[in-house]
């Protein structure tokens, strides 16, 4: 896991370049393309964590770890809950599974736009723990939000009839009931571990996928 600027920096770029690689694997089915970018979006999310510690530790000006831990925060507890439902729905292969997700993007656009209006009410804050960043948005009903957060982020992947998707929506779970049992303040700021295996996941995916196109594109003719 991240227990530092610099464990940020590394695992960043790590999975930037995983990302990357995910792009190359991505020929032939657009529908994937979002998800190949994925990685690359995790990537510097971590990355800019990393200027939020730099902040806080005095090495870069203040008003710089301010904005990297803005930009940190809405996409962690903005982005994300909207973004993995319409991402599903994208890349599912009927309109009656389509239907079946929508119910999923609404919980994400309404815990998008609860989380949002938190951090506009109340400034966010952000110190050193112990080996992680602990962010506070001041939120109240912080676990009734926060389990809407997991269904919207966890429930499409696990109803999207992708076997990928199904057991990245296992990994999901699993991730987050061990980062928040470890550290549930430090729960926001331990997402580089997820994402290193998000990654990994897509990447073997997506270049699995690529090879098994390929070979029966051949067999075929």
């Amino acid at each position: 896991m991240c227990f530092s600027p610099e464990g940020d920096l590394v695992s960043g770029v790590v999975i930037v370049a995983i990302g990357v690689d995910c792009c190359f694997h991505v020929k032939g089915r657009p529908a994937y393309a979002a998800l190949a970018a994925l990685p690359v979006v995790l990537g510097l999310h971590q990355i800019d964590e990393a200027l939020v510690w730099f902040g806080l530790q005095g090495v870069v000006p203040h008003a710089l770890g301010r904005v990297a831990m803005w930009i940190y925060l809405l996409f962690a507890l903005v982005v994300l809950p909207t973004l993995v439902p319409a991402g599903v729905i994208w890349i599912s292969d009927t309109t009656h599974r389509k239907k079946m997700l929508l119910p999923f993007l609404v919980i994400g656009v309404a815990v998008s736009c609860v989380l949002l209006a938190a951090m506009l009410k109340s400034s966010p804050e952000a110190s050193i723990g112990s080996y992680h960043i602990a962010y506070s948005i001041g939120l109240k009903y912080g676990l009734v939000v926060i389990g809407f957060y997991i269904v919207a982020t966890c429930g499409p992947l696990l109803l999207s009839g992708i076997r990928f998707a199904v057991w990245l929506g296992v990994a999901n779970l699993v991730a987050v009931a061990v980062l928040a049992r470890l550290c549930a303040q430090g729960f926001t700021s331990l997402w580089c571990f997820y994402a290193a295996v998000v990654s990994a996941i897509i990447a073997a995916y997506l270049r699995v996928g690529h090879r098994k196109a390929r070979e029966l594109v051949a067999s075929r003719s």
